[in-house]
């Protein structure tokens, strides 16, 4: 009866999950409004290329391409016309075409819907990146089953949640850390309830990864008045000001991303530690709450080491390219670590650090009052009492 009542709950709870999502996908984010009112954007293919007026500098491309293109989608389909590549010399965003790529261009059109001029705006990825998506949907089903289908409803979740709420949100003049530890503590729950269950395990994560969260959120804005960093150190944060958002506060959405960036790897830790404590006392039902503790806080020393280099390391990837500009021009060392693109990666690696280091003590000590009681506890000071006596006589 117990079996059958745990699995409703089990499939309420991923109804209601999924019920989010699939509202989440429909909600409008209030930006939809086309930047171009008499554009429409349209997958092309290259026929051909006219390179003329394109020319080498170094290593970049500069001047534009003259690309003659057949439109394959939405209503010019069929039509062909000629599209401009224009490349300012910057490989970060220039595209150069050859015969036979498939394209996104932007048609724009006169009051009678015809084609007046045609900009392209790079290679077509969607259906790649829907063939990866696919990919990843597959493999995971295929070798978690029923939990391959938990994660993917997480994996959407957290995305929606991100798109859908705290990006409009934050735009709409919101406070970014209140929202982000809004999104943040919600995904926590919804993740660690869709990997865990209704179960004292997902609880114990929960717990300590909200109290790390708020922890986190401190850390992150006592961090960035101790080391004077400003939001601006984010690409692309100051095309924010220019887009028409002069009042947002760039310093506090940073300080949100960085909690975000360090919540993946506190479910992580929170849901290991709160697992292999389960199975401690699944094993040892007449552990004590002390020495479950204790346990926990064995384990915590042992992940954390591990987890803190992953932390690392993710940092340093996606910061590769300007610690070998600076050793390239020869820098001096105390010159790029006080460089606030440099700092504020070291802030992001260690306010998440110090996170981790928290979330293992307070979610052994979460799982020690959730999984043994007072009465077990008696229990053994009995036992050992009598043990001490019996070994007296």
């Amino acid at each position: 009866m117990k079996k059958s009542v745990n699995l409703y709950r089990e499939w309420l709870l991923l109804a209601v999950l999924l019920g989010v999502v699939l509202l989440l996908i429909m909600i409008p984010t209030g930006f939809e409004k086309e930047i171009y009112f008499n554009a429409v954007g349209s997958k092309a293919k290259v026929v051909s290329l006219d390179n003329s007026n394109m020319y080498q500098t170094g290593v970049v491309r500069m001047g534009e391409q003259i690309c003659k293109i057949e439109i394959l989608s939405g209503p010019h389909t069929g039509k062909r016309t000629e599209a401009i590549n224009l490349l300012n010399g910057k490989l970060e965003f220039d595209t150069v075409y050859e015969e036979g790529d498939i394209a996104w261009v932007l048609v724009e059109q006169d009051k009678d819907g015809e084609i007046v001029f045609t900009n392209m705006v790079s290679h077509y990825r969607f259906s790649k990146e829907l063939l990866l998506l696919g990919l990843f949907a597959f493999t995971l089903i295929l070798f978690s089953g029923k939990t391959g289908v938990r994660t993917i409803i997480s994996f959407a979740l957290a995305f929606l949640l991100i798109w859908k709420i705290l990006i409009p949100l934050t735009l709409k003049g919101y406070e970014p850390m209140l929202v982000s530890l809004f999104v943040g503590s919600f995904l926590a729950i919804a993740c660690l309830l869709l990997v865990a269950g209704l179960t004292k395990k997902a609880y114990a994560a929960i717990i300590g990864t909200i109290i790390c969260s708020v922890l986190t959120v401190l850390f992150s804005m006592w961090g960035t008045w101790y080391l004077k960093l400003h939001g601006a150190v984010m690409p692309w944060s100051e095309s924010l000001l220019f887009a028409g958002y002069e009042s947002m506060q760039l310093t506090k959405v940073f300080q949100a991303a960085i909690y975000l960036s360090c919540l993946g790897a506190l479910l992580d830790l929170a849901i290991d530690i709160s697992s292999a404590l389960e199975e401690v006392q699944k094993h040892h039902p007449s552990i004590t709450r002390t020495a479950l503790i204790q346990s926990g806080l064995n384990i915590g020393k042992s992940v954390v080491g591990s987890q803190t280099t992953t932390l690392l390391l993710a940092y340093i990837g996606s910061y590769l390219t300007i610690m070998m500009v600076y050793m390239a021009q020869g820098t001096p060392v105390m010159s790029i670590l006080n460089s606030p693109s440099v700092a504020a990666e070291i802030l992001h690696t260690m306010v998440g650090c110090i996170a981790l280091v928290l979330v293992a003590p307070i979610t052994s000590v979460t799982c020690g009052y959730l999984y043994t009681s007072r009465t077990s506890d008696m229990k053994v000071l009995v036992q050992n009492h009598a043990d001490a006596s019996i070994s007296r006589r």
